[in-house]
């Protein structure tokens, strides 16, 4: 063993309690609080669910809406979870009317995800039948929040339904992976 001084070992034992001491209150130092920078900001749901409709992920999309209506019930937070149905089944038409299939199968399991468990029991769907699967619960879905909307403020929910159909007019190739500008997600 190396011959350290007494007085270098009390030296290295203090620096130790004290970064224990320091870890233990909850002070911490993280290497990307050094830099100068950017950093993730933490989005609201709205900021989220454009992102996931532009990226075709309908069921975190789905999530993220839902998550607003919890954290800010309205009519606008139900008509902005029913666009997202909308959204989502006129997707899954625009696939079935250019016969891709496989990407129906692929939006069918995205929807079914279940995290790493899908990595080994890959739930197995034919495309045809994901697709009428997935259409007849969007629709069940849509029309049970279609009525919540339509009880908090019918008039309001069929304003923001005459800015869903200009916004399709507008976009009629891909109106489904976007949200009406006047929203303002």
């Amino acid at each position: 063993m190396m011959n350290v001084p007494k007085s270098s070992r009390m030296v290295h034992l203090s620096l130790l309690v004290l970064f224990l001491g320091w870890c233990l209150t909850g002070v911490s130092v993280s290497l990307a609080d050094v830099g100068d920078g950017p950093r993730a900001v933490p989005q609201p749901p709205l900021a989220r669910a454009k992102v996931y409709l532009a990226a075709g992920d309908y069921r975190r999309a789905v999530e993220a809406c839902q998550m607003n209506i919890d954290q800010s019930p309205s009519v606008e937070s139900y008509v902005y979870l029913i666009y997202v149905y909308h959204a989502l089944d006129g997707y899954l038409e625009s696939l079935a009317k250019r016969d891709e299939w496989v990407k129906v199968g692929q939006l069918s399991l995205s929807m079914v995800n279940r995290g790493t468990m899908d990595l080994v029991d890959p739930p197995d769907m034919l495309a045809r039948m994901a697709k009428e699967i997935l259409h007849e619960g969007i629709r069940q879905q849509y029309d049970v929040v279609a009525g919540m909307a339509n009880r908090l403020d019918k008039t309001r929910a069929d304003e923001l339904w005459l800015e869903v159909r200009a916004w399709e007019k507008a976009h009629p190739g891909n109106w489904w992976a976007g949200v009406p500008e006047s929203w303002q997600w």
